[in-house]
C-alpha cells in the first residue's frame, strides 16, 4: 500500500472513522436486446420499421449496394461494422454509401477460419456483413445466428441464409444514365421485396432508386430522377 499509494480500507485500532455513505441505488443496465434498434435508411423504413432489431439476421439478396446502405446509418452513429467473405465490396463504394471507413473491419478471404472470424466480430461489433466467400456450413450458420442473438449484434448476409428472420430480395427494373453506345450508368431502379418470419412475414415491396443517398447527404437528382426515391406497393 505504501509503495503504490493505496489507502487501507481497515482503520487502525482507536481511530475515529467517518460514517460510511449509503451506496447509490444501482441503475438499471440494458441488455443488448433491450437497446434501441440500429438505424436504417429512411427509404427502407417502410420495410424495416424503426430499425434493425438487435440480434436479428437479415439476408439481402441481389444487391451489394443495398447491403452497404444498411451498414451506413449505424456506422455514422458510431457503430463498428465488419465485412467478411465479400471481396467484391470496394472501400470507395462503401464510403460513397456513407459507411465510415474508420469503423470497418474488412476480412475479404477468411478461409477455413471464417466461422471463428464471424463469431469474433459479432462479439465486438454492432453489425457484421457475411458474403458468399465465407464458406459456412448450415451448422455454422445456426451457431452464428445464436451468437448474434446472444450478443445483440445484427448479422447481414448477401447470400441465402437458412433461418434468416428477414429477407430482402432485390430485382432490377432498369438502369439510368447510359445512352446509345455512350454515357455511364448513374442509377439503378430496383424493386425490393420483404419476406421472413413474424411481422416480416407480411408480403411488402418498395420500388426505389440505387444508390440511396448517404446519411446526412442530399440525394442527387439526374434528369428528373432522384436517388433514393421510393414507392410503396403491397404484394398480394
Amino acid at each position: 500500500e505504501q509503495r503504490t499509494g493505496a489507502r487501507s480500507l481497515v482503520a487502525p485500532v482507536g481511530a475515529v472513522t467517518s460514517p460510511v455513505p449509503e451506496p447509490e441505488p444501482a441503475r438499471p443496465v440494458l441488455t443488448d436486446l433491450e437497446r434501441p434498434p440500429l438505424p436504417v435508411p429512411p427509404e427502407l423504413e417502410r420495410l424495416l420499421g424503426a430499425g434493425l432489431r438487435r440480434g436479428a439476421t437479415v439476408a439481402v439478396l441481389g444487391s451489394t449496394s443495398l447491403a452497404l446502405a444498411l451498414l451506413a446509418p449505424a456506422s455514422v452513429r458510431g457503430s463498428w461494422v465488419g465485412v467478411v467473405g465479400q471481396p467484391s465490396i470496394g472501400l470507395v463504394a462503401a464510403a460513397q454509401a456513407g459507411v465510415v471507413l474508420d469503423r470497418v473491419a474488412l476480412v475479404p478471404e477468411p478461409g477455413p477460419d471464417a466461422p471463428g472470424v464471424v463469431a469474433a466480430l459479432l462479439d465486438g461489433m454492432d453489425m457484421v456483413l457475411v458474403g458468399p466467400r465465407s464458406g459456412l456450413t448450415d451448422a455454422d450458420r445456426r451457431r452464428l445466428v445464436a451468437r448474434a442473438r446472444e450478443r445483440g449484434s445484427v448479422l447481414v448476409s448477401t447470400a441465402p441464409w437458412p433461418g434468416a428472420g428477414l429477407v430482402l430480395g432485390v430485382r432490377t427494373l432498369g438502369w439510368t444514365g447510359a445512352g446509345e453506345g455512350d454515357g455511364r450508368l448513374l442509377s439503378l431502379d430496383v424493386r425490393v421485396t420483404r419476406s421472413g418470419r413474424g411481422a416480416a412475414g407480411a408480403p411488402l415491396a418498395v420500388e426505389l432508386t440505387l444508390p440511396l443517398a448517404a446519411p446526412g447527404r442530399t440525394p442527387v437528382s439526374d434528369g428528373g430522377k432522384t436517388a433514393g426515391t421510393s414507392t410503396l406497393r403491397l404484394v398480394g
